[in-house]
């Protein structure tokens, strides 16, 4: 199983970006999915969670502000990042419980991290 993490980029503040995750592989279902952050110097934290029963979590920091969503028929999960402020820059990554076909129980997987710039 792979997660791609893309969308990433440069935006000032204030600005929007949408960041995409794809799984692929020998996927059988998907049960969590989510996307955290790490900014330099700092460690990872988590930014937005998103249940198989559509139960949603956010940092205080990005409530109101970041949208998770996901896709089960594409195997995908958004994040929608509005009023982006320098302090969201970080490498974002997402991740996803997967089972595969030939798996019995769920395992988290990652993806490599999309790099988000905010200018001031």
């Amino acid at each position: 199983v792979q997660l791609q993490a893309s969308g990433g980029g440069l935006v000032q503040a204030g600005g929007s970006l949408r960041l995409s995750c794809a799984a692929s592989g020998s996927i059988l279902s998907i049960k969590d999915v989510g996307w955290y952050r790490q900014a330099p110097g700092k460690q990872r934290e988590l930014v937005a969670t998103l249940t198989a029963d559509g139960f949603t979590n956010y940092a205080d920091s990005v409530k109101g502000r970041f949208t998770i969503s996901r896709d089960d028929a594409q195997n995908t999960e958004d994040l929608q990042m509005n009023s982006l402020t320098p302090e969201d820059t970080a490498i974002y990554y997402c991740n996803a419980d997967v089972r595969t076909r030939s798996g019995t129980d769920y395992d988290t997987y990652w993806g490599r991290g999309t790099q988000v710039t905010v200018s001031s």
